[in-house]
């Protein structure tokens, strides 16, 4: 958490590996004060959780997630559909596809799931942020 205040938004990663792409959400966060909380969770691997974070999300003060994934990059799909809290999906690159695959997984969303996507890796990380940190502002 980037200070001791009650997390405003929530970051999320599919896997370690995604961490450094994602340290630049934390780093514009940080810059601007915005509390946050960082979690470790797999749409793959640890849908339960997943679950479970994004319905307690809103209830513990959460106004945003951000959500950084690779490969099949379900993360931002599955989270938005079990909450209405704005979701923001950062696509993290890949070895086989840079990215592209990630990218599609994250924008290509079914009617009624939403998720705003930002651009492939760094990049769109800190997009995420400074987008996360408008939508604060707006409410």
């Amino acid at each position: 958490m980037a200070d001791k205040k009650r997390p405003l938004v929530g970051i999320l990663m599919g896997s370690k590996s995604d961490a450094d792409t994602m340290a630049e959400t934390e780093k514009v966060l940080k810059k601007y004060k915005i509390p946050y909380e960082l979690s470790v969770l797999s749409a793959h691997r640890t849908p339960d959780a997943v679950r479970k974070y994004a319905k307690s999300a809103g209830k513990r003060g959460i106004k945003v997630l951000i959500c950084g994934a690779g490969g099949s990059a379900a993360l931002a799909g599955v989270v938005s559909s079990y909450t209405n809290l704005p979701v923001i999906g950062v696509p993290i690159e890949t070895k086989a596809l840079k990215g592209l695959d990630s990218l599609l997984s994250t924008v290509q969303m079914p009617s009624g799931i939403p998720v705003a996507s930002m651009a492939i890796g760094k990049s769109g990380a800190k997009n995420a942020a400074i987008f996360a940190i408008r939508i604060l502002d707006a409410r």
